[in-house]
């Protein structure tokens, strides 16, 4: 089984990060802004091809060492573990290394072309728009709080009730291998730890709400509507999350203050059916919306606004990767390369 897990996992995380390049918005590349004429530009292609071909070569190597490993020979579980993490390291620490590499010849290029430097530069935000998104009212995120505080007021009232030793920790066969001594705090531990989460979500949920829809300066129409979807789907899959959380801690804080609450198999099937749905859902976001909805396909014609293009604000981003901007009142802000998602902390 835990051959299975890591196997999945890495598969998983080698075809994510191989197909970065192709889910992120064209107008940003290795974390450069490149304005809209230039973003089918031979070279930048080259750098694409090369970082995702080069991490997946690592991540099919790392898979079969892995297999090999898991199927033919005798290792220990915990030995196996070590080297199932050691290999997914290996193909985030592989992808950091290319993603610098190209970034600093992204940098290169955009420099030595002299792109936009004859363009206007300007930034588009349509505060309009908010009224028309499909995302879910930010009180719905707070239902699933709703019921973690039960849970807690619950987890009091059996507080006598409960073992002497609270498990902290669960295996990949769904049984606790980690215990802290009972006392007020451990016993809540667990839904504590749900409750930040679903708060994060509230409040990234609500924030985004409130923020003005960013668009393409070259194609106002067509980004405005992937931007509306984009922040649509990305509140279902929050909620989602959200959701699944709540399940899968509410399920363990359950079987912790009622030891036979659950069978063995269930506690199995239930936490691997919460990672598979949560693969799942992550590769169906990614791949379906992409960076700031990149992926989602318009039929709008957009009218050509000729030389204009995004404000470019290169000089916040370090290494294309860290936000720092004093002037900036903004929380959050859009990555620009990694996971798809849409938000990073802005850094004072």
């Amino acid at each position: 089984m835990i051959v299975s897990i890591f196997l999945a996992i890495i598969i998983f995380l080698t075809l994510i990060q191989a197909a970065i390049p192709r889910l992120l918005k064209k107008t940003i590349v290795f974390g450069v802004t490149i304005p809209e004429l230039y973003v089918e530009d031979e070279k930048l292609s080259s750098y694409k091809k090369i970082y995702s071909t080069i991490t997946l070569l690592v991540g099919l190597l790392g898979i079969l060492l892995l297999a090999f490993w898991g199927f033919g020979s005798q290792l220990r579980e915990e030995t196996f573990v070590i080297i199932g993490l050691i290999i997914q390291f290996s193909i985030l620490i592989t992808s950091m290394i290319l993603y610098l590499y190209f970034h600093i010849q992204t940098t290169k290029r955009k420099r030595e072309m002299k792109w936009g430097e004859n363009l206007k530069k300007v930034r588009v935000a349509d505060l309009a728009s908010r009224s028309n998104d499909e995302m879910l009212p930010s009180f719905i995120f707070a239902l699933p709080m709703a019921i973690t505080i039960g849970l807690i007021v619950y987890t009091v009232s059996q507080y006598s009730a409960m073992p002497d030793m609270i498990p902290t920790h669960w295996g990949p066969n769904g049984q606790p291998d980690a215990f802290s001594e009972k006392s007020p705090f451990s016993v809540i531990a667990l839904l504590l730890i749900l409750l930040v989460v679903q708060g994060m979500m509230v409040a990234i949920n609500t924030f985004t709400k409130k923020s003005g829809v960013k668009l393409n300066a070259a194609r106002r129409n067509s980004s405005r509507i992937q931007q509306l979807s984009f922040r649509k789907y990305t509140s279902w899959f929050m909620f989602l999350t959200t959701v699944l959380l709540t399940i899968l801690f509410g399920f363990l804080q359950l079987t912790t203050i009622h030891g036979e609450f659950a069978g063995s198999m269930m506690m199995m099937v239930l936490p691997l059916g919460f990672f598979l749905i949560i693969l799942l859902a992550t590769a169906f976001y990614a791949f379906k919306v992409g960076q700031g909805g990149s992926r989602i396909k318009t039929e709008v014609i957009d009218e050509e606004t000729p030389g204009i293009t995004d404000l470019d604000d290169d000089q916040y981003w370090k290494a294309g990767v860290f936000y720092v901007n004093k002037n900036d009142p903004s929380i959050f802000v859009e990555k620009r390369f990694g996971s798809v998602g849409r938000l990073t902390l802005a850094i004072r």
